[in-house]
């Protein structure tokens, strides 16, 4: 695709929007060129890349929809714009331009306009625009709004998800209260993620459409108290209509308090537009199954599907059903890996989809009747959506040094062309380590991948400081990613090698490297990053008496854990969201199906020898041999590991007498999400680490 039309930041010359309807609204953001002082990344020049989200092709694949948000770190928030691209003369339309919270905008059936959900008139309702972004007119006037919508594949009707209120507050309780702060709790999930349980539950309500707008809602869920989409991060994934408009597929799962806190088992549900039934299509499997696609003709159903509950690492197989006869095939019989992003081919004889291998995510093919598998892309990135295209895939893609951009792949060679440029202005003035694949031996004799980034500008006459990174998850991947926290190229321009091992516990390597570490946290993964770490300091260029250990969640527990039990390697600890004293993590944390099976059971039931060896490992008991400076990080609204842990950890280094520092934040979660938030947290990451490794 040519260069000269693609750069999200000359758009302002090429706008065809309605400047009417625009100028009486406030303008979003659009940020200019900057012109670097050093080709060195920072986290402030981070924060001026956009990120692209919510791409989806035209009806007839001719035009890609996406949106760019960039964040404007004076005002603390993001400004999300929508774009479409032609595919075939190769220009592109910026189709918003406002201060208007515009979200999950899709082709109508026809083409010839675009919906998408705003708050533009105070609550967030379904509105539609025509396709140069002209007319903008709200379609839908439901009570309290709605969070995110799809059309019928004929037109004739949309659903959408809105929040229900079936619960009761203590003033809904004692009316005669208004004033009263407080919650009566007698079961659990109360909490989830990072926000109390507000009553409410996530309804899909299928409503007839026409020009006029959309009438007669029909709540499809009515009076059961669960949520579809699942919360927390469930989206649009979960929920599809069959291709004739008479089923609506879900992803729910129907438990709820102390039932949903243990279990994985969510099911696919069948609803009938018609006859307003339901049925439970993958009763008996007994894990997540989640993301339903519907064949091109309809006949078939795919999904991905794990088979033990309580376990939410477990392989998420292929499955395809016959919707009329409920037969079941499990496509992944032989293959260890996961699924990701499915896609029908027209044919229906092949599904595509993306599984991390070996520490890259790839794109693969399977043929539907013989189950054959053929990996389509091999490369040092991860391709993180997929849509099937005519003959190509539309896939989103990224690796260690590129933010998220959008291509064209050939679904034959997988050769790969890329539709949108939106970073290259700034990346191109940018010099990225390079990034190293290496081999390192266990201490079982495995053999163990390990990515190591080098500095931009790497002398190898020069000795240079080290960060072994440990993984969240536990069983989170240590692949091409490109993250806005932990960026291993904005380490790496901090004069950083950096040292990020797949250790046991993480996919791509097969179940049985995954699976070893669910009850042995303290066992051989901790020994693989020691291995790692090892590997990499023998070298002339790396100085032995400056190694970090950083890491966050699984990974903050991971240093917590290093503290204890390092031998004098490092000089340095960094650990956000780290689980600390696991007795406390069981008994706080929401989704106890995760600590139920990675730890083995709970703390009390000394019976359980496999628990109680889990418990053994908890860092809380090994702070009479920390001897290292360390920075822990915690955010309050965190409900996984809730933030007591991190000021555990912290106050137990400064009671031995160990440097330490605290950065809490008050409005983040197991992440930091706001900008400003964001610096502070490079901000306080660098000079922690500078401190006492330079």
């Amino acid at each position: 695709m040519k260069k000269n039309y693609i750069y999200l930041f000359i758009f302002l010359a090429t706008i065809m929007v309605s400047c009417n309807e625009q100028n009486e609204k406030q303008l979003g953001y659009s940020p200019g060129v900057p012109q670097l002082e050093s080709d060195r990344l920072t986290p402030e020049i981070m924060w001026q890349l956009g990120r692209i989200s919510g791409e989806n092709l035209s009806p007839d694949g001719k035009k890609l929809l996406y949106a760019v948000t960039n964040y404007k770190i004076e005002d603390d928030k993001g400004y999300k714009d929508w774009y479409w691209c032609n595919m075939e003369d190769e220009t592109t339309l910026r189709l918003t331009n406002t201060n208007i919270n515009e979200q999950g905008a899709v082709w109508h059936p026809g083409g010839e306009k675009i919906g998408f959900v705003s708050d533009e008139s105070g609550s967030s309702q379904l509105w539609e625009m025509n396709i140069d972004g002209s007319k903008r007119r709200q379609i839908s006037f439901i009570d309290g709004g709605i969070s995110l919508f799809a059309y019928a594949p004929d037109g004739s009707k949309v659903l959408f998800v809105k929040a229900i209120k079936l619960g009761r507050s203590v003033n809904d309780i004692y009316p005669d209260l208004p004033k009263a702060n407080a919650r009566i709790e007698t079961d659990l999930m109360y909490r989830h993620w990072d926000s109390w349980h507000d009553y409410t539950y996530q309804h899909i309500l299928v409503a007839a459409y026409d020009e006029n707008g959309i009438y007669e809602a029909e709540d499809i869920m009515e009076g059961e108290p669960y949520d579809s989409p699942m919360k927390p991060f469930g989206g649009l994934e979960q929920i599809a209509w069959s291709p004739d408009a008479n089923t609506i597929a879900y992803t729910c799962k129907k438990k709820t308090g102390k039932d949903y806190s243990f279990s994985t088992n969510s099911e696919i549900w069948l609803y009938d537009v018609e006859q307003k039934s339901t049925r439970n299509f993958t009763e008996g499997i007994m894990g997540y199954d989640v993301n339903p696609v519907f064949s091109p003709s309809g006949k078939y159903l795919a999904w991905e599907s794990m088979e033990r509950d309580g376990y939410e690492s477990d392989q998420a197989r292929l499955m395809v059903a016959d919707i009329e006869k409920g037969q079941r095939r499990n496509l992944f019989e032989g293959f260890e890996e996961s699924a990701a992003s499915i896609s029908w081919s027209d044919d229906e004889k092949t599904i595509y989809f993306i599984s991390d291998i070996q520490a890259t995510d790839e794109i693969f093919k399977i043929d539907v009747e013989s189950a054959e598998i053929k990996r389509i892309t091999n490369g040092t990135h991860n391709y993180k959506s997929i849509q099937l295209a005519g003959t190509k895939l539309l896939a989103r893609k990224q690796s260690m040094s590129q933010p998220d951009e959008l291509y064209l792949v050939d679904a034959e060679s997988g050769v790969d062309k890329a539709i949108t440029r939106v970073n290259e202005p700034i990346l191109e003035q940018l010099t990225f380590g390079k990034v190293e694949k290496r081999w390192v031996k266990t201490t079982d004799n495995k053999d163990m991948l390990v990515w190591v980034i080098y500095p931009p500008h790497f002398d190898a006459s020069k000795k240079y400081p080290v960060l072994l990174y440990c993984q969240g998850g536990p069983q989170g991947t240590v692949s091409q990613f490109w993250s806005y926290r932990w960026n291993f190229q904005l380490m790496a321009a901090n004069d950083y090698i950096i040292v990020a091992p797949n250790r046991r516990g993480l996919p791509g390597f097969g179940m049985e490297w995954l699976e070893q570490i669910s009850t042995d946290y303290g066992g051989q993964n901790i020994s693989d990053y020691l291995s790692a770490i090892d590997a990499v300091a023998a070298e002339p260029y790396v100085d032995e008496t400056r190694l970090g250990a950083i890491g966050a969640s699984y990974g903050g527990f991971s240093v917590f854990y290093l503290a204890g039990h390092h031998e004098k390697r490092f000089s340095a600890f960094v650990s956000h969201a780290g689980i600390f004293n696991f007795e406390q993590m069981y008994a706080t944390t929401e989704e106890m199906w995760f600590v139920n099976w990675d730890l083995g059971g709970a703390y009390w039931d000394k019976e359980n020898k496999t628990a109680q060896r889990s418990y053994s490992f908890s860092p809380h008991r090994f702070v009479d041999k920390w001897d290292t400076p360390i920075l822990v990080i915690h955010g309050e609204n965190d409900f996984r590991i809730p933030f007591t842990q991190g000021m555990a950890a912290y106050n137990s280094a400064v009671m031995r007498g160990i440097p330490a520092q605290y950065l809490h934040y008050h409005d983040e979660n197991h992440w930091i999400l706001k900008p400003q938030n964001g610096l502070l947290w490079h901000r306080t990451f660098f000079d922690w680490l500078d401190k006492w490794l330079k």
